[in-house]
């Protein structure tokens, strides 16, 4: 039922379609989808990195080295003090920015110790008390600290947290509440913070927290540049760099036209002397990192070189500077797209870059819409279309629309800047694919076995697979068609059965049929059925052939040439030797499955049919191999030598046919049998002439070459009669056939 197997197929995948759009509008979660969508935009990302080196950022690192020179974190306040006036004093840079948090009062340099020793054992030593007096300026290392970054564009880094309680300050709120109006922002929001200490957040000009928007799947790709605290707005450290470095510019957010309570923020803008930066941002306004490449993409310089004066002057001139680490002791390092090890503080890097040269990736809000929309178009096409056409257009086409889904993503990726979902549309492609190619292997195996159990006992195998290529074209249901019909038939075979044992006979007659059996299904024969020894077979069906005259005729042709063979065979077992006719016919005949309910055969008849029979029967009375009738004849190009044999009018039909003897294969046939062929000709036209002597001289001739040939025989007693009695004026050289 192929019609209730195409509507199942049909419904499958419209259920697999339904399944995937769920799961793009948001209705469902197919974690399988999301993590191949994450898979997929890494790919894209690492696919087209730039790479290179980004001279602008320079990342202070508190390596290894750093740590084994200046010895376990965190450092004393006044070296870092120093680190910082070597990058403004000497170093000339433009923006400092650390990747840490100082929520911690330093004590390393025991003042509080020496205070306490003032105050208590040595309040009455003045002299230690005026000492300590004079040296506190330099023990207080916070203070160092303080007065380093003091009025200088440093920003320092804090972090939001989910805890039930809060340490050092908070700088001021970049937004205040409601600056998003009624819109309902989806912004990160958080219940605590950890913070620096109020003496380094009231000294410094600005600070951003570091907290990265880890994705499901444990993956850093993603920075939310505001966050919400207790309803007031707050910048991640990399905008605060920004900011800084542009002397703090206002934010705005920019909504798309959508209504007062639409939330649609898709960018913050920073209007800056030089350029109006708009940053794309998400539904939770984060900004997707825009990895230049792996670990390295900005030049790192080891802290303690700084420190010990390692570094020219200038070297870092008018430089973005972030003081972060890499040592693995630390725990700054984040997975991410790009390494599954990679330093916290190159990511900062990485995003201040990408806002800098306006390159950050956008999922825009009408993503969804086209992502159903290309599944919508994708999946209907693959479910009405591609079931209809052969395999290898079914897997062109899926390749083709592959091929333009790919590439439109990638276009809005490389030329827009706009991630697009192809997570979804793929797998809907891939699973309608398979659908299509699993159900039509099971389908088509099942037509297979069915066309083999119908036509495997007439037609070779070859045939049978170019027919399970296109079943729908095939069937035993009867039909009209011009086909060339095929008799053979062994002569003198009731005289044979009689002389040997049944056993031998047997064997005898199925190392015959096997033999011609083969031959006709080398030449791409039907074989229809076996008669006793007769053998009947067609060409043209079931797998249509134009070439079906010249195949039925090569097959008689190449009988004739093995049955010397098998009769040497034969003889070698002490069996008789075996001679047959066949008859060969071309016409518009009835093919199909024909016969009862108990019993049907794969067959042909009609009058060209049974002409094909006449003739084989007709081979007797010329002793000649083959016949064929003229309507054979017609379709046979000049690659066969054949002979004229006679004009005759069968029994039932009143218009007369000429009838053929094939010889060989023209490019077989010997010189003398070219002569003979024609002198035979030259015959006929005599014999037709009534030129009764000329004829019979010629004959003679051709009678010296074969003197067995019974053909000859035939027309020189035929001369004889005519002689003796001369024909009427009507006479056209037609005989009559008279047998069947």
């Amino acid at each position: 039922m192929p019609g209730r197997h195409q509507i199942v197929r049909t419904m499958l995948g419209l259920a697999l379609l339904g399944v995937l759009l769920a799961h793009s509008a948001q209705y469902i979660r197919i974690d399988l989808l999301s993590r191949l969508d994450a898979i997929f935009y890494d790919a894209r990302l690492r696919l087209t990195m730039p790479g290179g080196l980004d001279e602008r950022i320079v990342i202070v690192d508190i390596d290894e080295k750093s740590l084994a020179e200046e010895g376990r974190w965190p450092w004393p306040r006044n070296r870092l003090a120093k680190l910082v006036d070597i990058l403004f004093e000497q170093q000339n840079i433009r923006v400092l920015a650390f990747d840490v948090v100082f929520a911690e009062t330093d004590r390393s340099s025991g003042i509080d110790t020496l205070s306490k020793l003032a105050e208590n054992e040595l309040r009455n030593n003045q002299e230690f008390r005026q000492a300590l007096a004079n040296i506190r300026p330099e023990l207080d290392y916070d203070g160092r600290f303080v007065e380093a970054i003091k009025e200088r564009p440093v920003v320092l880094g804090y972090y939001f947290a989910h805890s039930d309680q809060s340490s050092g300050a908070l700088p001021e709120a970049v937004l205040p509440a409601g600056s998003f109006g009624q819109r309902q922002v989806a912004t990160t929001a958080w219940h605590s913070y950890g913070g620096n200490l109020p003496e380094l957040q009231a000294a410094s000009m600005a600070a951003g927290y570091l907290n990265p928007l880890v994705d499901f799947d444990g993956i850093f790709r993603r920075v939310p540049l505001l966050a919400e605290y207790q309803g007031e707005y707050y910048e991640a450290l990399a905008l605060a760099t920004v900011r800084t470095l542009f002397d703090y510019p206002p934010i705005f957010p920019g909504f798309t036209d959508g209504g007062d309570d639409y939330a649609g923020l898709e960018w913050l803008s920073l209007p800056t002397d030089e350029q109006d930066l708009r940053l794309a941002v998400d539904e939770n306004v984060a900004a997707l990192v825009p990895y230049r490449g792996k670990q390295g993409s900005f030049p790192y310089i080891s802290a303690s070189d700084l420190l010990h004066g390692r570094l020219p002057s200038n070297a870092l001139a008018n430089r973005i500077v972030l003081v972060g680490t890499s040592a693995p002791g630390l725990v700054d390092l984040q997975a991410t797209p790009v390494g599954a090890v990679f330093p916290g503080v190159e990511v900062h890097a990485n995003l201040i870059a990408g806002i800098l040269d306006g390159a950050l990736k956008h999922k825009p809000e009408y993503a969804l819409a086209v992502d159903l929309l290309i599944m919508l178009l994708a999946g209907l096409m693959m479910i009405f279309i591609m079931p209809r056409l052969p395999a290898f257009m079914a897997g062109l086409m899926f390749f083709l629309l592959l091929l333009v889904l790919l590439s439109i993503n990638f276009t809005f990726w490389q030329l827009q800047d706009l991630v697009m979902p192809v997570a979804n549309s793929l797998m809907l492609m891939g699973l309608l694919y398979m659908l299509n190619i699993t159900w039509g292997y099971f389908f088509e195996a099942k037509t297979k076995r069915q066309l083999t159990n119908l036509f495997g006992q007439y037609v070779p195998p070859e045939l049978v697979r170019q027919m399970s290529k296109d079943p729908e074209n095939y069937n035993m249901a009867g039909r009209k068609a011009e086909l060339t019909v095929f008799f053979s038939d062994v002569r003198g075979f009731t005289t044979i059965s009689e002389n040997i044992p049944p056993e031998q006979l047997a064997s005898l007659i199925n190392d015959y049929l096997a033999a011609m059996t083969e031959i006709i299904r080398a030449q791409h024969g039907t074989l229809d059925k076996y008669i006793g020894d007769a053998i009947m077979a067609f060409w043209g069906a079931p797998v249509a052939n134009p070439k079906h005259a010249e195949l039925a005729v090569s097959a008689a042709l190449a009988m004739q040439t093995y049955m010397p063979e098998l009769n040497r065979s034969l003889k070698a077992k002490g069996w008789p030797e075996l001679a047959i006719g066949m008859g060969i016919n071309t016409g518009l005949m009835t093919v199909g499955d024909m016969g009862s309910p108990v019993r049907q055969s794969y067959t042909v008849m009609g009058d060209a049919v049974n002409l094909a029979a006449r003739l084989e029967s007709a081979t007797k009375q010329y002793g000649v191999n083959i016949l064929i009738g003229e309507a054979t004849r017609a379709q046979l190009k000049d690659e066969f030598l054949l002979r004229e044999i006679d004009r005759v009018r069968v029994k039932g039909k009143t218009a007369p046919i000429t009838v053929y003897e094939p010889l060989a294969l023209m490019e077989q046939a010997t010189p003398e049998l070219r002569l003979e062929l024609t002198q035979w000709n030259e015959f006929i036209q005599l014999y037709r002439q009534q030129q009764w002597q000329q004829a019979l001289s010629l004959l003679a001739k051709l009678t010296e070459e074969t003197p067995t040939s019974q053909l000859y025989k035939i027309y020189r007693q035929r001369i004889d009669d005519l002689r003796q009695y001369p024909p009427s004026d009507t006479w056209d050289g037609v005989f009559k056939l008279t047998s069947k």
